[in-house]
Parts: structure tokens; C-alpha cells; sequence
């Protein structure tokens, strides 16, 4: 029974790439400076599997696990291919489509046209449309949004339509609406990565988000792994937002979660099930609540946690189950950029039945590990990337 488990620590980049001046981010390097400047810092179990032995991992990260192990898994590094820096590219890259234009973004925010367009079709007005903090505009134009119920819209370095609204004004359920709608309109020249509903409640200055957040993605241009896993049968379980980034597409069960740690025990109940396909999972929390709000202590703890945890994941795993850990980009709060950053991401792998202390090197595509999984799962597979498997 074959089955194949991806865990992506969002944001949790080990490296700025070569292209990262282009993309405002020389410099970048999110595992290596949390390491640096967070006491006490180690990670004992992914360090078991590897993860300091990657090469050119900051000195900080390596010095933080012992030179005299032999890892217990494989270990390397991915570079993006794609152009961009966020979620939505980096996730369709692991499961092999390689795009060659970034998602468009609006530094000076959305054009009058389709802001009007979205206002006449949700037949009520907006608020916003610049690039914000989310917990910081909700703050700012929160009495405003109560007084009028007008949606807030805003978005970010990142390719982005985000809707915030008090649900106590608008309702979730209308919210969604309007971000379907939103998602219709933006196609084109202005087909963003994700529409984004950020409901939150309370009152004058003490807005706070919900657990409510969705995500309307693109869908993807052609097919992903996760198509063709699930046209051969298999099972494809999505945990967090996998369901959102790849628009429910080839996915035959989904959970979404409220915290890292709550998708770490679904991705675990789903492991002690009996099926053959894949587990793909996000652990969100690293990027959405530390990197973009420049937590480097809450980051640090949120990585703690999940080491913590691992072996728990592994003592889980089945006779043939093959388990990769990587992310999907940066997001580095050391830097004063509040933003995504473009680094390499590291890849752990570990199976029972797998090679020990394996150097994969550096991929020159996260393509790679689909077409990694393809090959271990023994399906059609028309994607990018090339197989690793026979190194493993």
C-alpha cells in the first residue's frame, strides 16, 4: 500500500536564491536568521532527518544539530522555477506547473474600473483598496465598514483581493459571495492568485480576525499531480488549505484547520487510515500569523512545536509510506519586509524503506517532487520536473 505524505511548512524558507535582488529580497534567509536570533533555538528531530547537512544552510541553522549524526533521511534543497514568490505558484510548482509570468499585483492598488465593476455587482460601495497589513486596516477602516457596510478591500506585495468584513455586517456566508464574484472578475490581465475572505469581529479599537478565512485561487491552467493521483485511482487528502490553493481540483477528501497543530493531528488521523494516494498538507500558521507580521520568537516557537511533534508523524507511518517535508517560499521576519520572500525552500524525506543520510542536493525545480511522487506512486504523469526517486 503506497502512499506518499507532503507537509509544507508555509514561508519556511532556508536561503535567498539567486534571483532574490530582482524581487526585492537580497539577503533573505527565514530558518537561518530565526536560528541566528532566537535563544535556545533547535530543532533535534528534523535535524535527525537532516535538515542541517543541507548544503549552504546558514552556519546558525547547522550548528544547531550534531556533525556526528547519520541522518536518518534524505535531504537537499528546491529552487523555484517559477516566476514569483507566492503560495499559490510555489504549491502548483510541487505538483509540476511551472509558470513563466508571476501573478499580477497592484502596489498602488486595484483600478478604478474593476473596484467599480465589483461595487456594482456586490450593489454596495468598498472601502480601502491600497496595500495593507490586514490586522492594521481592519483596525483603520473598521468604525467606517460598521457605519456603512462596506466590505474592506485591500491586498499586498503578494498577488491578492482580499475582502475583510465584521460578520456581525456581513455574514460569512455573503462574504463568500462577494469573494466568488471578486474571483470572477479578476481573469485576464488581472487574474490574481487568490481572492481572500478575512472576516473579523469586535468592536472600535478592538477588531480581531475570525477563524473564517477561505481562499479562491486560480484554477490551475492544466493538470496538476493531484489530477492525475486521483484519475488513477487513488485517494488525494488535502489538509488546510491545499483544497483552496488548487481550487478543489483533483482532491478527493478535505479538512481545513484552525491551527498548525490541529493540522498535524488531521494529517496523523489521516496516515493511521487505510487507502492508497496522497496526503498533502499546509501548516499555515508559520506564514500567516509570524512571517508576515514579523514574529521572529512566535516563528521560532511555531517551529519548536512542530519538531516536537514529528516524531509522533513518523512513529505513524506505514511500512511504504514515503513522508517529504519542504515550504513553498520565504517570509523572513527578520528583514523589514512584512512580505513573502523569494529563497530556496529544504526537502526531508523520510521512509522506513528509504536510504539513510541520502544528499539530494539542490533541485532545480520544486517540480522535482511531484515528479518524485509520480514515480514512487507509478502513474501517467505529464508534469514538470525530474524524478529523484532512484537516489532515495
Amino acid at each position: 500500500m503506497k502512499r506518499v505524505i507532503i507537509i509544507v511548512l508555509d514561508s519556511a524558507g532556508i536561503g535567498e536564491m539567486p534571483d532574490s535582488m530582482a524581487y526585492g529580497d537580497e539577503g533573505s534567509d527565514t530558518l537561518g536568521h530565526i536560528a541566528e536570533l532566537s535563544k535556545g533555538f533547535a530543532l533535534p528531530n528534523l535535524g535527525k532527518l537532516g535538515l542541517g547537512k543541507i548544503d549552504g544552510v546558514s552556519s546558525f541553522l547547522s550548528s544547531t544539530f550534531s556533525d556526528s549524526i547519520i541522518p536518518s533521511g534524505a535531504y537537499g534543497k528546491m529552487a523555484e522555477k517559477s516566476a514569483g514568490k507566492d503560495t499559490t505558484t510555489g504549491h502548483w510548482e510541487m505538483a509540476g506547473i511551472v509558470l513563466e509570468k508571476p501573478f499580477p499585483v497592484y502596489p498602488e492598488g486595484f483600478p478604478n474600473a474593476l473596484i467599480r465593476e465589483f461595487e456594482k455587482q456586490i450593489k454596495r460601495g468598498t472601502l480601502g483598496n491600497k496595500p495593507a497589513s490586514g490586522t492594521v486596516i481592519i483596525q483603520e477602516l473598521g468604525d467606517e465598514h460598521v457605519k456603512t457596510g462596506y466590505p474592506i478591500v485591500y491586498t499586498s506585495a503578494d498577488s491578492v483581493f482580499q475582502i475583510a468584513a465584521h460578520e456581525e455586517i456581513i455574514s460569512v456566508e455573503k462574504l463568500y459571495k462577494m469573494c466568488r464574484i471578486a474571483r470572477d472578475l479578476l481573469k485576464d490581465e488581472h487574474a490574481v492568485g487568490r481572492v481572500i475572505a478575512r472576516p473579523f469581529n469586535g468592536n472600535e479599537g478592538n477588531y480581531v480576525r475570525t477563524a473564517g478565512r477561505r481562499d479562491f485561487s486560480l484554477i490551475p491552467p492544466k493538470k496538476t499531480l493531484l489530477d492525475y493521483i486521483s484519475e488513477s485511482k487513488f485517494q488525494v487528502k488535502a489538509v488546510g488549505k491545499i483544497e483552496d490553493i488548487f481550487a478543489n481540483r483533483g482532491i478527493t477528501q478535505s479538512v481545513h484547520t484552525f491551527t498548525n497543530i490541529d493540522g498535524i493531528i488531521k494529517t496523523i488521523d489521516f496516515i493511521n487510515e487505510n487507502f492508497e494516494g496522497l496526503i498533502f498538507t499546509n501548516l499555515v500558521d508559520y506564514d500567516m500569523l509570524y512571517g508576515h507580521r514579523n514574529n521572529i520568537d512566535g516563528f521560532a516557537s511555531a517551529l519548536l512545536e512542530f519538531d516536537y511533534k514529528l516524531p509522533e508523524i513518523l512513529n505513524s507511518l506505514k511500512e511504504q509510506d514515503i513522508l517529504f517535508i519542504t515550504a513553498d517560499h520565504g517570509c523572513d521576519p527578520t528583514t523589514p519586509s512584512t512580505d513573502h520572500s523569494r529563497e530556496y525552500v529544504p526537502l526531508v524525506v523520510y521512509g522506513k524503506g528509504l536510504k539513510k543520510g541520502i544528499n539530494l542536493g539542490t533541485r532545480n525545480t520544486f517540480a522535482d517532487l511531484g515528479a518524485t511522487i509520480a514515480d514512487y506512486l507509478k502513474i501517467e504523469y505529464s508534469g514538470e520536473g525530474v524524478s529523484f526517486l532512484k537516489l532515495i
